[in-house]
């Protein structure tokens, strides 16, 4: 079986088609929150610390990080991008210990996040477009960290998936070249969004099995591209979700705060006995309980997070 491994400091995450769903939390990326952006250039990370901490306790298994404001002062991400993407990474590994998922589409700024990242993280992304092949391969090799594989390249993004499936290959075969094996290489193969193309979800579920099947490599996606445009885009999303898993997508970048599309996953990983005993369904379910009577979401995570690790402890003691 496929396994791509990700470590931090202290803990490994295994993205594999026998493991749960690995959720990568999306939320500390400033790209359509101007605020957060605002925030980054004057140098206040409280946003940033609230994100990590909530998607950790809401069931994130790996965060990922993009640093790409622009800034009003700079406008150049080749220059102010590398630092910022230092900075965070220190700051999001002080406060939890999961792995990190390194994204940008500046190479200094990817270069700059594996030299501060503990453990081994995730690289987003390379492309199957020449110039970012021969800037970021090498680097996944020097570094040997798994890296996420975008199916476009210099032609731009096809509608047409087997054009997509074979720019993931050739993203596979390239890296060969440079000795990162398949298990390393995580294909993402572009989810479309539905309200504009309407076989966008049937689509992306041959194509997830395809590369499964033919290329035996693990999934990823944006998961909430599929529902963009469209109104109540988290109902669509928690649909969505658990589709994908069946067809053997393995991970996602999304939003783990909110609680529709983490129940989704969580049933999801039930049925597809990646859940023994159906533990993590009855923990999460207390989460469930808490929220009806009128906790939030995240407040009721955290607590029953702290829960847990206060009864772990004790067990620990008493061995």
């Amino acid at each position: 079986m496929t396994r791509t491994v990700l470590e931090s400091a202290s803990k490994t995450v295994t993205i594999g088609f026998d493991e749960p769903f690995c959720v990568i939390g999306e939320r500390i990326n400033p790209t359509g929150r101007k605020k957060l952006a605002a925030e980054l250039e004057a140098g206040d990370f409280s946003t940033v610390q609230k994100d990590a901490l909530e998607q950790v306790a809401c069931g994130a298994a790996v965060l990922d990080i993009n640093a790409g404001v622009v800034y009003n002062s700079n406008p150049n991400p080749n220059e102010t991008e590398p630092p910022l993407m230092r900075r965070i990474v220190a700051l999001v590994q002080e406060l939890v210990d999961v792995p990190l998922c390194i994204d940008s589409s500046v190479p200094g700024a990817l270069e700059a996040g594996l030299a501060a990242a503990e453990g081994r993280p995730l690289l987003n992304s390379v492309t199957g477009e020449e110039e970012r092949l021969e800037l970021v391969l090498p680097l996944v090799a020097r570094y040997n960290v798994p890296v996420v594989a975008i199916s476009n390249d210099d032609t731009g993004i096809s509608e047409d998936p087997e054009v997509r499936f074979a720019v993931a290959r050739k993203i596979v075969q390239r890296a060969a070249d440079y000795g990162i094996p398949a298990h390393d290489i995580v294909v993402d193969p572009l989810v479309m969004p539905v309200g504009a193309m309407a076989t966008a979800g049937r689509q992306v579920f041959e194509l997830v099995r395809k590369l499964r099947d033919e290329l035996g490599v693990n999934t990823t996606c944006g998961a909430s591209n599929i529902s963009f445009g469209l109104p109540h885009r988290h109902g669509i999303n928690a649909a969505f979700l658990p589709m994908a898993i069946a067809s053997g997508m393995t991970s996602a970048i999304m939003n783990p705060v909110r609680q529709v599309e983490m129940e989704a996953v969580k049933a999801a990983n039930l049925l597809m006995n990646a859940d023994p005993n159906g533990g993590d369904w009855i923990r999460f379910s207390r989460v469930i309980d808490a929220v009806t009577e009128g906790a939030g979401f995240a407040d009721a995570a955290r607590q029953a997070a702290a829960t847990a690790q206060g009864r772990d402890g004790r067990r620990r003691r008493r061995g």
